[in-house]
């Protein structure tokens, strides 16, 4: 029998899951087809359709390159630079690919100057 922390996250699950972080908002700035999660108005993940891959900030860049060296991850398209990697969806448990985004959301979140990360509740 499977353990639900070994099944992969869908989409759809994904999208759910950004959503409900704190004071997450989806948009999609590049028009059509690209799902963009920010908070406190900078993106913490980016998700094209289709793609079978979401791309998410790590909090230490070398952990990042560790990731891409070891090919957990890819280098994250569009975002050459600042801890960016992309994450396959089928390649990861749906409880590390979670982790992943948390991680991306509080290392963005963080970052924000101070009274916007309070307004945020």
């Amino acid at each position: 029998m499977t353990e639900t922390s070994d099944i992969p996250m869908t989409e759809d699950a994904l999208c759910a899951f950004c959503d409900a972080l704190p004071g997450a908002v989806r948009s999609q700035p590049f028009g059509p087809g690209t799902e963009v999660w920010k908070v406190g108005g900078r993106i913490f993940a980016l998700l094209a359709p289709g793609s079978g891959r979401v791309s998410v900030k790590c909090a230490d860049p070398e952990f990042a390159a560790m990731l891409i060296e070891t090919g957990r991850a890819a280098k994250a398209p569009y975002l050459p630079r600042g801890g960016w990697i992309a994450l396959g969806l089928g390649a990861l448990s749906a409880d590390e690919l979670a982790h992943r985004l948390r991680e991306s959301h509080a290392t963005v979140r963080t970052s924000l100057p101070r009274r916007i990360r309070e307004g945020l509740g």
